[in-house]
């Protein structure tokens, strides 16, 4: 994880790519991931999805990808290094997913030496990092929340710099919205098809990332002509960014075959794509009151008063994330 990149951009952005099943949203964060290694930008890759299909789609080796360490599998590990003297958490245990960053903490960076980017693989000049799947010994026992709770803990400890991105592959649906953490990026890119199922899942997601200042944009997938852009125009108005059209290049990646170069419109897509993430800029004051309020709201859904005060002391007033 320690490899030098040359940054060409000001930006620093925690990128989320949603939507629903079958969207293609894993193979457009695939794409937006190349996209960026192509120009020597920093890049950490997290598959936050059930599935755990960004490896392939990255050109990862099916049985290299399996091997990768889980986060969800490493929450003891991780959970002692991002407390490391923070007094307010007795104890790695007491860390919870929304457990905010505070003095003491040991917070990441995307070039950092650090145990919890040690878990990562190198793939097409990105690290990856991985959720794990959900097995058949999790049924009946967890839901996967408690996996990507460990990328909620992640990217609340998580101080990218100039030029530097994560992008994370979500879990499909508006499960997306059953913890805090649709509110740790800078951009949400939903992928959407030009079908009425596809629209559906944006107006949920609008909806939802309105409601917490969550900025959305829409990506169409899987465009077969301008029908379909006409009909995305009416349903999604100035949301939408750009859209991806059927591509022969796309296809050859899915079945293995490296080397094809993308078309140039679906080129220009990846373009529009990188010319909105590097408009955000961050807002660390607000992304902090976000991870504060998210916790506190888990603490107070906490069946025993003593649970809940406890959560609610990790919270120091003064913490300040480095700008």
């Amino acid at each position: 994880m320690a490899t030098v990149f040359i940054s060409v951009s000001g930006a620093f952005v925690k990128v989320a790519f949603v939507g629903k099943g079958g969207s293609g949203k894993t193979t457009l964060s695939s794409l937006f991931i190349r996209h960026l290694t192509a120009r020597a930008l920093p890049v950490v890759a997290v598959d936050a999805d059930i599935n755990q299909h960004l490896g392939a789609a990255l050109g990862l080796d099916e049985e290299v990808a399996a091997k990768i360490p889980a986060l969800g599998d490493r929450l003891p590990e991780i959970r002692t290094h991002l407390r490391g003297r923070n007094w307010r958490i007795p104890g790695p245990s007491a860390m919870v997913k929304t457990t905010p960053p505070g003095s003491g903490s040991r917070l990441l960076t995307l070039a950092g030496d650090d145990p919890v980017h040690a878990l990562g693989q190198e793939v097409d000049g990105a690290t990856l990092l991985v959720t794990g799947r959900f097995t058949d010994k999790d049924l009946g026992v967890s839901c996967y929340h408690s996996k990507t709770g460990a990328v909620e803990l992640y990217l609340n400890h998580l101080v990218d710099g100039p030029g530097e991105y994560a992008v994370v592959d979500m879990t499909a649906g508006a499960d997306t919205f059953a913890s805090g953490l649709f509110t740790r990026f800078d951009l949400m890119f939903l992928v959407a098809e030009p079908t009425r199922k596809g629209v559906a899942v944006y107006r949920q997601y609008k909806r939802y990332a309105a409601d917490h200042g969550v900025a959305l944009t829409v990506v169409g997938n899987k465009i077969q002509g301008d029908g379909d852009i006409a009909f995305l125009r009416e349903e999604v108005g100035d949301d939408l960014l750009t859209w991806v059209g059927q591509s022969a290049a796309v296809r050859a990646l899915e079945q293995g075959r490296q080397g094809m170069r993308l078309e140039s419109a679906n080129e220009a897509a990846l373009d529009w794509m990188l010319a909105a993430v590097d408009a955000r800029r961050k807002d660390w004051p607000g992304y902090h009151r976000q991870a504060v309020e998210f916790h506190l709201r888990y603490a107070r859904s906490r069946p025993d008063a003593a649970t809940v005060a406890a959560l609610e002391k990790q919270v120091d007033p003064d913490f300040r994330y480095p700008a």
